[in-house]
């Protein structure tokens, strides 16, 4: 099993999460990053996915570990549309899965959400707003 640390769409209940579970997912565990990324919501119609970009002093962003079969993380792997990559996250617990960050070039007109904590609580505040 291979892990990836996820922080919008493909958190538990939400709406891109069923693409893990569809690859043979299983929830580890919900953690914090280290602080040092800041997390922005993508230009484009409603936000619909978060992007993280890791800086030498930030934030600590909520994530969840999933972990994957191999050929299924393959696959999953794939399908990540740019500007969204894949790299080494660095978690509170001392952890460094594989996670979900966003390429510099693809921050144009992307908002900062990092006062929020995650992609969780920036969506409820759009509830709430």
């Amino acid at each position: 099993m291979i892990e990836i640390a996820v922080v919008g769409a493909h958190l538990s209940g939400m709406v891109l999460n069923p693409e893990l579970v569809r690859e043979g997912a299983e929830l580890r565990r919900a953690v914090l990053t280290e602080p040092c990324y800041r997390l922005f919501a993508l230009a484009g119609g409603p936000p619909k996915r978060p992007g993280l970009l890791r800086v030498a002093q930030g934030h600590a962003i909520a994530t969840e570990v999933w972990a994957l079969p191999e050929a299924g993380f393959g696959r999953f792997v794939a399908g990540i549309p740019a500007p969204l990559c894949i790299g080494t996250l660095r978690l509170a617990d001392g952890t460094t899965p594989k996670g979900f960050l966003v390429e510099p070039e693809g921050l144009a007109g992307a908002t900062e959400i990092s006062e929020f904590g995650g992609w969780r609580a920036f969506i409820a505040s759009l509830a709430t707003a």
